[in-house]
């Protein structure tokens, strides 16, 4: 989008009586490849370009988007009249400029240069290393490789202008390994803001290692002992609190920790940070999507919690300052509240998972949970699949299937009793490998 456009809708936008407007720009570029049986299912190159703009006009707020720069205007009337059809709100405001901090290290050039045969060899090498793996990997489903640039712009009427470019590798495999007449399945993913920090190999290798591992699955008596999540199923178990930490759940009282800031609700043994700085990781960038500035911050401290992530509005309804969370799905959607990188981070010592599985005398290593996404944020109440191996005196024993975990998520991070030294994302969430115990598992 043409600078000399985005400052004629600002300009426009407060002559026909908005009192604060502001543009949001994003251009992304995907070139993305799968692959089956060694041969290309697809090669695709996409890019979207599309912008929004958001005002406030008498406390109420008007939006609207396009992909049309030249449609401008019929963007500014959209925005105006839906303002028309708003409640009045005191605590809508926009950000004013303010210093960014450096930008972390987020662009990649050997991704923004890449090309379709390159793409495609990175697909290729998903499947093979997942097919080397084991000779019971049959077959493999979504062998995909997608890299993107994105160039983002904020503006606003207070004097805002904020801009970056940000690049990401993304891998995912899908191996089905097969035995006896069974079949299990297992993913794997990996991503970065930097090419040569995905291992995609790796990625298939762990997918088929976890695949042939279930195979001869079977239920479990209801026994309760120890549970040991995998660090990919750690982060998706944190992902439940992160949806609990948005200043915005609170204040529409659909988050559990409503009016608990100083309480300590979890182990003592963690923190969770919120770190939108962190080098070269997913959800890192210098400003959100208001312009905000990002930033390093502990929302849960020795298992106390401190605080919330906030985008403007809401820390305006709190009497706070924006944490630098407040991000768009895409130029639709007018900013909410979500983690830019969030993680746990072991208070004490941190274990290889070997070291942890060594401290258990009966437990369950999930490798993989079905349905985590259904528990209740307001209550905290969960009940959930899990497979994965059985131990036993410190030693992976057979493969257990059809299992069930469930409880209330505060609990279940009350319980935690060791943390591992192997901390991977899985998208916006982070977590290395979590001991927890006593705990239900029932068949």
């Amino acid at each position: 989008m043409r600078i000399e456009l985005l400052e004629a809708l600002l300009e426009e936008a407060l002559r026909q009586g908005a009192q604060e407007a502001e543009v949001f720009f994003r251009q992304t570029r995907t070139l993305s490849a799968e692959v089956k049986e060694a041969q290309p299912e697809f090669i695709k190159v996409s890019q979207e370009s599309s912008y929004a703009l958001r005002l406030i006009k008498d406390r109420r707020l008007g939006f609207s988007y396009s992909n049309q720069p030249e449609r401008w205007r019929e963007v500014l009337k959209a925005a105006l009249q839906a303002s028309e059809h708003t409640e009045a709100d005191p605590h809508l405001c926009l950000p004013g400029p303010t210093q960014a901090p450096l930008c972390p290290p987020i662009y990649d050039p050997a991704i923004g240069g890449l090309g379709e045969e390159e793409a495609l060899q990175k697909a290729l090498q998903l499947e093979e290393a997942a097919k080397a793996t084991d000779r019971r990997i049959r077959q493999v489903r979504s062998a995909q490789a997608a890299f993107s640039l994105t160039d983002t712009l904020v503006a606003n009427t207070h004097g805002l202008r904020a801009r970056y470019e940000a690049t990401s590798a993304v891998a995912h495999l899908m191996a089905m390994a097969q035995q006896g007449g069974q079949a299990q399945m297992a993913w794997d993913f990996a991503s970065s803001r930097f090419l040569q920090d995905v291992d995609f190999p790796l990625v298939g290798r762990r997918a088929a290692q976890k695949a042939v591992a279930l195979l001869g699955a079977r239920r479990q008596r209801a026994f309760k002992g120890a549970l040991l999540l995998d660090a990919p199923v750690a982060a998706e178990f944190l992902s439940l609190l992160a949806q609990m930490l948005s200043a915005e759940a609170v204040q529409k009282g659909k988050s559990l920790l409503k009016d608990r800031v100083g309480q300590r609700l979890l182990s003592p043994l963690v923190d969770i940070l919120d770190d939108g700085l962190l080098p070269r990781a997913p959800g890192s960038r210098p400003v959100d999507d208001e312009g905000s500035p990002c930033q390093r911050k502990t929302l849960v401290e020795a298992g106390t919690l401190r605080g919330f992530l906030h985008n403007a509005y809401t820390a305006n309804r709190a009497g706070t300052r924006s944490t630098g969370n407040g991000l768009r799905p895409s130029a639709a959607s007018p900013p909410g509240v979500a983690p830019t990188n969030l993680y746990i981070r072991p208070k004490g010592e941190a274990y290889s998972q070997e070291a942890l599985l060594q401290g258990v005398s009966k437990g369950l290593l999930v490798l993989e949970a079905m349905g985590v996404h259904t528990a209740d944020p307001i209550s905290g109440e969960f009940s959930i699949g899990v497979s994965g191996l059985l131990i036993q005196g410190g030693r992976l024993q057979g493969p257990v299937s059809e299992a069930v975990v469930a409880g209330n998520v505060l609990q279940l991070f009350s319980n935690l009793r060791a943390v591992g030294d192997d901390l991977r994302f899985l998208g916006p969430v982070g977590s290395p490998s979590l001991l927890m115990e006593p705990v239900d598992i029932s068949a």
